[in-house]
C-alpha cells in the first residue's frame, strides 16, 4: 500500500522558518517526480514546488520562488520542503504527491493527508 506521510508543520511567526518532510512508503519513489502543493480555506490547492527523481530538475511556483526549497532523498524516500520568510498568505494545509514514474509539474498518481501551516502576523 502505497503511502505519503507529511510532517513539520506548525504555528509559526510572519519571517519565521519551517520544514515540511514527506515520508513515502510502499513502493521506490526513485525514478518518481514529486511535489508540493497548498490549500489554504476557501480557496482551490494550488502547486508549490516539483522536483524530478534526480533533483536536477526543480520548478517553483512564483509566489514561493526565493523562499521555499525542495529537495528529496531517495535512499530515505523522502522529499523536503525548507520554507523560509513565511508571510501569513502562506498558512495552508501542504500536500505531498508523487508520481508512479517520469516528470510532471501538476499531475500526480498519490497524495498524502497533508500538514498544517499556519503563520501568524
Amino acid at each position: 500500500q502505497v503511502q505519503l506521510v507529511e510532517s513539520g508543520g506548525g504555528l509559526v511567526q510572519a519571517g519565521g522558518s519551517l520544514r515540511l518532510s514527506c515520508a513515502a512508503s510502499g513502493r521506490t519513489f526513485s525514478r518518481s517526480a514529486m511535489g508540493w502543493f497548498r490549500q489554504a480555506p476557501g480557496k482551490e490547492r494550488e502547486f508549490v514546488a516539483a522536483i524530478s527523481w534526480g533533483g536536477l530538475t526543480i520548478h517553483y511556483a512564483d509566489s514561493v520562488k526565493g523562499r521555499f526549497t525542495i529537495s528529496r532523498d531517495n535512499a530515505k524516500n523522502t522529499v523536503y520542503l525548507q520554507m523560509n520568510s513565511l508571510k501569513p498568505e502562506d498558512t495552508a494545509v501542504y500536500y505531498c504527491a508523487a508520481t508512479k514514474t517520469g516528470w510532471s509539474v501538476y499531475e500526480y498518481d498519490y497524495w498524502g493527508q497533508g500538514t498544517q501551516v499556519t503563520v501568524s502576523s
